[in-house]
């Protein structure tokens, strides 16, 4: 097939002609499965490989956003059943670490209406179980083949042939038109795409354990207080908060089933496998470490008690710094997913993102037909590069909000307990994007344009956000330092347009509109890498550095409430100078 004109009508399923291409994809995580279902609607040839025996369905609940299930709508099917086990009827609860109730039980569509989002939620809490079922059954209907007990370890490329290939550890060769790398965030594909860079500990893990609500029967004290559901009828999910000094967990009773999940500090056992589990004397010996002089609540040291045998997973979190290198050097190897992006917890982000890659890849490869396969590639790394990295850093400022909660604040308002999840990120349609900019993205990696100077696609990520490199090591630096985790770009403060254009808050983005470029100032512009502390010094000296603060501080405290604010004007310039005057004054 020719690569074609394609307009932004996303065709539904078995309506795409062949294409001719043939896909291998590596891994059955949500990026891999949802790439053979996209790439089979597509009409491209798919193949599967796994490196266990089955596709592993066990687990316990995440986050899934709303962009993410924007193809559903091309299978009717899987909506309805996606529908049906949704928890998109769940309450809220807040609480202390130490069980103090912080904020009452509110649904959720209730909570998105008063913080002006409508019912259009920004997405919902699943079953990890129930959902990964719905993706396999799927992709069996679709008769895709999938080989398990098939470990990839090494891919390459033959530019000459327009082929990749991967080697198993049994020496087996697979070969395609193009390899999706969808193997997480361990994946062998890294020594070809971008170099050796080691995937590291972020120094965080997540007990996990999911089992029947049965098991509540041995504990007065725990069924008391987490057997309650949410509702007229007390049969709608509850999802219960607990955020501490360096910690934060999770608990969620539905009829039949309870989950909980804490993040901590690494304690030596852990391991990123979904098999690998502990007991609960080790969770009880180390839970409290790290959280300060008030322990955890005894009601939550209960539920951990009465947890089953060979059910806690003691999940180690891994990292690697962003890089726009997604694909080798033919582009017949891609990374989706964790593989080219990993994300913390704390970001609602990981699957919704995994899924918008396979989605747009999957777009990408039937605009730009098989003669194109390497230019499709690179068009898509660079439609995800600059999104993720920014959801990415959401991650960091959202786990900053969940492990150093300012309570008195929370009073007021209750948002401030609560992960940002920004309108930038829910309400993108990752196939809607690839088939109206797909062209205008490709000529930009035709001619070589840097991707931090593309102007002609607009943005997926907040308006105004600039990409600098930037690293784990940045951001715990700056947290160890006290420097709050901030994505708003403080050239702005130099370079205030005479129009005072609207800060775009985007559910708390911490961004601001684009100002015109003959409005900025070349030798003070700053190209922050997010980070309050640094930025504002850079602004310049003393009391604009303060000011700069300030300003960012009074900024993120009404974006939480709501409240959208405009560029400061001259005079509210030299508002912000002396208020920092006055505070450095103080300091010294």
């Amino acid at each position: 097939m020719g690569s074609v004109q394609t307009t932004s009508d996303c065709k539904p399923v078995g309506s795409y002609p062949p294409t001719g291409i043939n896909v291998l994809i590596v891994g059955t995580g949500l990026a891999g499965l949802t790439a053979s279902i996209e790439c089979t609607r597509k009409g491209h040839n798919v193949r599967m490989l796994e490196r266990m025996d089955d596709i592993n369905t066990a687990g316990d609940m995440y986050f899934m956003g709303h962009s993410a299930i924007q193809f559903f709508r091309h299978w009717p099917d899987l909506l309805r059943e996606y529908e049906s086990i949704s928890m998109s009827n769940a309450w809220l609860q807040t609480f202390k670490h130490s069980g103090e109730q912080m904020i009452h039980p509110i649904k959720v569509s209730e909570r998105l209406r008063r913080e002006g989002m409508g019912d259009t939620p920004p997405g919902a809490f699943q079953m990890r179980p129930l959902v990964y079922k719905m993706f396999v059954r799927q992709v069996e209907k679709l008769g895709v083949k999938i080989e398990f007990g098939k470990k990839v370890v090494d891919y390459q490329e033959d530019q000459a042939r327009k082929k990749a290939m991967v080697i198993t550890d049994q020496g087996e060769t697979f070969e395609a038109d193009v390899v999706i790398a969808a193997d997480g965030v361990g994946s062998k594909s890294q020594k070809l795409v971008g170099g050796e860079v080691r995937a590291r500990s972020s120094g965080r893990a997540m007990w996990r354990a999911a089992f029947s609500s049965d098991h509540l029967d041995k504990s007065p004290m725990a069924k008391e207080f987490f057997g309650g559901l949410g509702g007229e009828k007390n049969d709608e999910p509850m999802i219960r908060t607990f955020l501490g000094p360096g910690t934060y967990a999770l608990t969620l009773t539905r009829p039949g089933t309870i989950i909980w999940i804490m993040n901590h500090d690494v304690t030596g056992s852990e391991e990123e496998s979904w098999t690998h589990t502990v007991e609960s004397d080790e969770v009880l010996n180390n839970m409290d470490k790290g959280v300060g002089p008030v322990p955890w609540a005894p009601v939550f040291k209960e539920l951990v008690k009465i947890t089953p045998p060979q059910t806690i997973l003691n999940f180690e979190l891994f990292w690697r710094n962003p890089q726009p290198s997604w694909c080798s050097p033919g582009g017949r190897v891609v990374q989706i997913g964790d593989a080219a992006h990993s994300f913390l917890p704390a970001s609602g982000n990981g699957a919704t993102q995994a899924i918008e890659d396979a989605v747009s890849l999957a777009s990408c490869l039937e605009i730009g037909g098989k003669e194109n396969i390497s230019l499709s590639v690179r068009t898509q790394i660079r439609f995800r590069f600059v999104r993720c990295a920014c959801a990415q850093k959401l991650g960091f400022s959202n786990a900053e909000l969940l492990q150093d909660t300012d309570w008195s604040k929370v009073k007021i308002d209750p948002k401030r307990a609560q992960p940002k999840l920004p309108a930038w990120i829910f309400k993108h349609d990752p196939e809607k994007y690839a088939y109206e900019h797909y062209w205008k993205m490709a000529e930009t990696v035709k001619h070589g344009i840097p991707f931090d100077q593309v102007d002609t696609v607009p943005p997926n990520y907040p308006v105004g956000y600039r990409y600098e490199s930037w690293s784990i090591d940045d951001i715990m630096e700056d947290l160890k330092n006290g420097r709050p985790v901030y994505m708003i770009d403080l050239s702005v403060f130099n370079t205030w347009s005479s129009s005072r254009q609207e800060l775009v808050e985007n559910g708390g983005a911490e961004t601001c509109n684009r100002v015109p470029t003959s409005s900025r100032i070349p030798s003070r512009t700053i190209a922050t890498k997010g980070r309050v502390g640094s930025a504002a010094a850079a602004v310049a000296s003393g009391d604009v550095s303060e000011g700069v603060s300030i300003f960012v501080e009074e900024r993120v405290q009404k974006s939480q409430s709501g409240e959208t604010l405009a560029l400061p004007s001259r005079v509210e310039q030299s508002h912000y100078a002396r208020k920092g005057r006055r505070r450095s004054a103080g300091a010294r």
